[in-house]
């Protein structure tokens, strides 16, 4: 009997509340961990973490009570391809990469991902309303 190949990526809905960013940052680090890529871990946490509180904050501010997802899989054909994360929810609008002055407590989220990631972007497609936010790590 063959044993089923190991899953490479996870897929991760919850509510549009804070709590769960830590639980999505979490999910990826454990997904990176399991698969021997130890190297991309805090980058992705971090890059996840910010991609997260943005839709989440998208949600809050927009009064969208849909579910946010989050997508993390290897953009190759093994494990030893780019990192692919993508955090989707059904707020109207786009997320803005500005740069905020020092004293501002919000606003660097975009900004982080644009420096940490390899590769980013922002998107409408997909089934249904909203827009995603993705980033790519190479290993």
């Amino acid at each position: 009997m063959n044993d089923p190949p190991p899953t490479t990526g996870v897929t991760l809905t919850f509510p549009p509340d804070p709590v769960w960013v830590r639980t999505a940052r979490e999910t990826v680090r454990t997904l990176l961990v399991s698969t021997g890529r130890t190297e991309l871990a805090d980058t992705a946490a971090l890059l996840t973490s910010e991609a997260v509180t943005n839709a989440i904050n998208a949600c809050a501010t927009k009064a969208c009570t849909a579910p946010v997802t989050l997508f993390a899989d290897w953009a190759g054909q093994d494990l030893r391809g780019r990192l692919r994360v993508l955090i989707h929810d059904e707020a109207p609008g786009l997320p803005v990469c500005r740069t905020p002055v020092e004293d501002d407590e919000t606003g660097r989220g975009i900004q982080l991902i644009s420096y940490g990631a390899d590769a980013w972007g922002i998107c409408r497609d997909g089934p249904g309303p909203g827009k995603a936010t993705w980033f790519e790590l190479d290993g």
